[in-house]
């Protein structure tokens, strides 16, 4: 399972887009966005939110927070 960090910059590559190139986007310096990269700083979420717009993703995709259906299924299960 990869780590926030590491699909923030794997979407980015992805994407062929620099580090300048999303900074502009958070409207912050390539040097602020390169920090959030390395995890050296916390993203704001003001500029997940951001991200997740201009990438088209859900936070989920950022944050592995997806339910999981397995345990969705036990718990109607028992309802």
């Amino acid at each position: 399972m990869r780590t926030f960090v590491e699909k923030l910059r794997g979407i980015r590559e992805d994407n062929d887009l620099t580090q300048v190139q999303i900074a502009e986007v958070l409207g912050t310096s390539q040097t602020m966005y390169a920090r959030y990269e390395r995890g050296a700083n916390e993203m704001p979420v003001r500029h997940l939110v951001t991200l997740c717009k201009f990438y088209n993703v859900s936070a989920d995709y950022f944050l592995d927070t997806a339910p999981d259906e397995r345990k969705a299924q036990k718990k109607a299960r028992k309802v």
